[in-house]
């Protein structure tokens, strides 16, 4: 009778919502559409729900499986390493569900993960959207930047974020977000995302992004590449073609590779520009 209970009381958790699959540790999935499959993946601190607009626009080509990473809006913490354990997830998720090369999506935290599971498992993803996610985050900022050089103060920020309560998860948050998005409305609903998640988990994600530099690994993936970069901080000719230069440089040693700049838009493209995303997305998609 005890062991029934606890079989009974594991169902939730051995069920993806939407559907009659077991859901890995490292990320809960939702499965809507039809065709062939992509696998979308949100960014820090972010639900699924980010892609709630981009699923509809292509849930009549695409079956569209949608992730929430673990310790991130709603979702159970899982234990460092934070970005391996989900890495090794999406690629044990796609040889499970027997998924034919699907296209790989992510923003941010996401497209970081997108490419890293190309250039690990290349044969099995097909084309990867990146959507404002780099190789290596750190050289954004600063292009001299090395995993070493960064690793003091990446620690000191992961050790920030496990101090934090959720309120000051939400305050710090709350600031980051208005400077990533431009519509009040949507910086709420993505504050909402933030109350359900783990300060420390956000910390550490931040803190692996820092010090993981995959741009030499890049030579791996085989499946062409669209890179979205938001435009919105460049507002002249000059700064445009410095950000698309800055950008070209994480996916340079992708043998197949195209950086967009979305002009006018901030970190979170899908909700800033949703238009222009799906265009160049249908663009890129038409060739593949």
């Amino acid at each position: 009778m005890r062991s029934a209970r606890l079989w009974i009381a594991l169902v939730p958790f051995l069920f993806v919502a939407g559907t009659h699959a077991a859901a890995p540790a490292s990320f809960r999935v939702e499965v809507s559409g039809h065709g062939r499959p992509m696998i979308l993946i949100p960014g820090l601190l972010s639900s699924g729900d980010v892609w709630s607009t981009t699923v509809d626009h292509y849930k009549d080509r695409y079956e569209c499986h949608v992730l929430t990473l673990a310790g991130f809006a709603g979702q159970p913490a899982i234990d460092a390493p934070f970005l391996e354990t989900v890495r090794q997830g999406v690629i044990r998720y796609i040889a499970d569900k027997h998924l034919a090369r699907p296209v790989m999506v992510g923003h941010s935290l996401g497209g970081f993960l997108a490419l890293w599971v190309a250039a690990t498992a290349p044969d099995a993803v097909g084309p990867i959207v990146a959507v404002d996610g780099v190789p290596y985050l750190s050289a954004l900022m600063n292009p001299a930047a090395t995993p070493e050089s960064v690793r003091a103060q990446a620690g000191q920020i992961r050790d920030l974020y496990a101090t934090f309560t959720p309120q000051q998860l939400r305050a710090q948050s709350q600031m980051a977000l208005g400077s990533m998005i431009t519509s009040p409305k949507d910086v709420e609903r993505a504050l909402v995302w933030v109350d359900g998640s783990t300060p420390k988990t956000a910390g550490e994600a931040v803190y692996e992004m820092m010090v993981t530099d995959i741009r030499d690994r890049m030579t791996s993936v085989t499946a062409p590449v669209l890179l979205l970069a938001a435009g919105d901080i460049a507002k002249d000719d000059a700064s445009r073609e410095r950000l698309q230069a800055t950008y070209e440089a994480q996916v340079a040693k992708v043998k197949v590779h195209t950086v967009t700049v979305v002009p006018d838009a901030r970190h979170f493209i899908m909700l800033d520009a949703p238009a222009a995303l799906w265009s160049a997305m249908d663009t890129f998609f038409a060739t593949r």
